[in-house]
């Protein structure tokens, strides 16, 4: 079926340089004024609001050339597809050849989903609300958590991410972590606990250097104190306790400890100010490097060529991967806090790690790369996670591995009204026109409650549905939102 008034549409985007077609929930992007314009696409559910600066971002994305050598030879958009500030669409997915565009990842790399389950009935966990909320109040907003570190664990963070961080705290714990299970992070690291064989996307583990991180994160020894980890972030960032309220798939549900009745916790965070610093670096450096003489692409938009510069795509995907590094410990560190108010008010509690993935990140798959800006990587038999806003529910998905899509799902439910409309005219609406009604937010500043309502957000059941019936992905738990930490 099609959308309503669609050639009205197509002929209102032509006007804006851009050649639309639809079919079977896919829109076919390219620009007008480039007859070599390559074709990229955006799966949506019916009735889903039809964005042209998204749709001209992400054909300006898939137009990326490098005049050295270098290309897209795929690009395309989930469900949550929504504009970006910094010029390229929130959901965009991009495979490379011979160049990567620091810019398709930007600032908030590794920027991630991850998700523990706990065996807690709600009614326990209500019992004991008030004091597990101030406790995790005290962590997360008053910095009352400890993360203090080693300059020679600090380094090992970001030179082997997660691995080289828990090897570095067996020898020497500092912080809150010594109240953790150690044996219990160790067992999570290693993996081998689901279908996919792993809890963390890459062991939490990439080629990184500590050497590009931030200079005064990596002091030659004493002690490190950084105001950035086991921090959530600003933004759609978030860390919610959750009910698993359905569980779709029973054997794999199963297979990775989860169950109806359990409590969830699903933390959203990512490298902070360490990906805001290396991103920054690199959208500069692509920008300086490009040819002189050369016009500046209409995008703003700038690749690095392995044909001009293989050493500066090198040092670019390891200080990215250093970066990731971080993410990946940072939101560890974030469960570990959690973890740790859980057994203080609630007894032993276990809350298993279920997975950790990114989906802010670049990775090297088939003839090149794959970045994804905003999606998460959803392979064959892989745990994904797609959150909803923090009135609706989450799910727990296993990927498919849909090669039409660069084997990728969406990263939530994308947003339908930007932050700016919501500061500017939600505090004159209700709670119910917001989706606020019953939504237990947890925060220090009342328009994070308003930027970040419901409202904001698009139906997250059509953006799984659409999901499913393309083969990127099938549930395996649904879970429903208790209470929201928003920093």
């Amino acid at each position: 079926m099609q959308p309503k008034n669609l050639q009205r549409l197509l002929r209102a985007l032509a006007r804006q340089g851009l050649d639309v077609t639809y079919s079977n929930y896919t829109y076919s992007v390219r620009l007008t004024n480039n007859v070599d314009a390559p074709v990229a696409e955006v799966l949506l559910p019916e009735g889903f609001p039809i964005e042209a600066k998204a749709l001209k971002q992400l054909a300006n994305l898939a137009n990326v050339r490098h005049p050295a050598g270098g290309c897209i030879c795929r690009a395309c958009a989930t469900p949550d597809f929504h504009p970006g500030d910094a010029g390229v669409a929130i959901g965009s997915v991009v495979e490379t050849v011979d160049q990567v565009i620091p810019a398709a990842v930007g600032s908030d790399i590794n920027c991630g989903m991850r998700l523990h389950v706990a065996d807690l009935t709600i009614d326990e966990f209500l019992a004991k609300r008030d004091s597990f909320v101030e406790r995790m109040k005290g962590d997360y907003f008053f910095g009352t958590r400890d993360a203090t570190m080693t300059a020679h664990t600090m380094r090992a963070l970001f030179q082997y991410g997660v691995p080289g961080w828990l090897d570095a705290m067996l020898d020497r714990p500092t912080g809150s972590v010594v109240k953790s299970n150690l044996e219990q992070l160790a067992q999570e690291s290693d993996g081998c606990a689901n279908a996919f064989g792993e809890r963390i996307f890459l062991g939490g583990s990439m080629n990184g250097d500590w050497k590009l991180a931030p200079e005064e994160l990596v002091p030659n020894d004493g002690l490190v104190r950084d105001g950035g980890l086991a921090t959530i972030g600003s933004g759609n960032h978030f860390v919610e306790v959750q009910r698993v309220d359905k569980v779709e798939n029973r054997a794999l549900a199963h297979a990775w400890g989860v169950r109806e009745g359990q409590l969830a916790f699903m933390i959203h965070s990512g490298s902070r100010n360490v990906g805001k610093y290396i991103g920054g670096m690199w959208r500069d450096k692509a920008r300086a490097t490009w040819p002189k003489g050369l016009k500046y692409p209409e995008s703003q938009i700038f690749p690095l060529s392995v044909h001009s510069h293989p050493e500066l795509v090198a040092s670019y995907l390891q200080a990215e991967a250093t970066a990731a590094n971080y993410g990946f410990v940072n939101r560890l560190l974030l469960a570990e806090l959690l973890r740790l108010r859980l057994r203080e008010v609630y007894g032993d509690v276990e809350a298993p790690l279920v997975y950790d993935l990114p989906h802010n990140i670049t990775l090297p798959e088939d003839r090149g790369w794959v970045t994804r800006k905003g999606a998460c990587p959803a392979h064959t038999g892989q745990p994904v996670i797609i959150p909803g806003s923090m009135g609706a529910y989450s799910y727990l998905m296993v990927g498919k591995g849909n090669p039409a899509f660069c084997n990728s799902a969406s990263h939530g439910a994308g947003r339908v009204r930007s932050r700016f409309d919501l500061n500017r005219r939600g505090a004159s609406q209700s709670e119910a026109e917001l989706g606020l009604t019953g939504v237990d937010c947890i925060t220090l500043r009342e328009e994070r409650r308003i930027e970040e309502a419901p409202a904001a957000y698009k139906p997250i059941q059509s953006v799984i549905d659409v999901q499913v019936k393309a083969e990127m992905v099938d549930a395996v738990a649904r879970l429903s939102p208790v209470l929201t930490f928003k920093a």
